[in-house]
């Protein structure tokens, strides 16, 4: 597992999109965790999966020949670890973990310069790389420029750790 930190605007989610296809080019089975920083809907008012949430429903899974989700609501329990929810990915070769950039575990700062906010590596141990567009005469952890895809793939597979469950 390794996850991408950085501010808002760094262009981590751009980043994660172009570097996916990359990865999986390379034989890797990849899977994705997302924090997001608001309540959000993954189903749409009117849908069953939406009205059997909105009746109380504590989990509601949907399924089809495509794919299928599982919606969990917390209601008043605490939100959970990203310890808690890795226990909740089938297994693969590799979890690239958006946000939660307060956890500690591995991973690649995703920098650009346009937004104007500081690095946050010098503040965080469990940062391991920087995709920037810095030089990187400038940084003092390896790093790759954020348009050069294969290095910050190398970056990822080297540094990804595996996750105690």
């Amino acid at each position: 597992m390794i996850g991408l930190a950085g501010w808002s605007g760094s262009g981590k989610t751009t980043l994660l999109v172009k570097l996916l296809p990359v990865l999986i080019a390379r034989g890797l089975r990849v899977s994705t965790l997302k924090h997001a920083h608001h309540a959000f809907d993954v189903d749409q008012p009117g849908k069953d999966s939406y009205n059997h949430r909105q009746a109380g429903a504590h989990e509601v899974l949907i399924s089809s020949a495509r794919r299928w989700a599982l919606m969990h609501e917390l209601r008043a329990d605490a939100e959970p670890t990203l310890a808690e929810l890795v226990l909740h990915l089938s297994p693969v070769d590799l979890v690239i973990v958006e946000g939660f950039k307060s956890q500690n575990h591995p991973k690649l700062e995703v920098h650009r310069s346009a937004v104007g906010k500081p690095l946050l590596y010098p503040n965080d141990p469990h940062i391991l790389a920087i995709a920037s567009d810095l030089e990187a005469a400038a940084l003092s952890l390896p790093s790759a420029r954020l348009d050069d895809l294969e290095a910050i793939a190398d970056l990822v597979e080297r540094l990804a750790q595996p996750y105690p469950s």
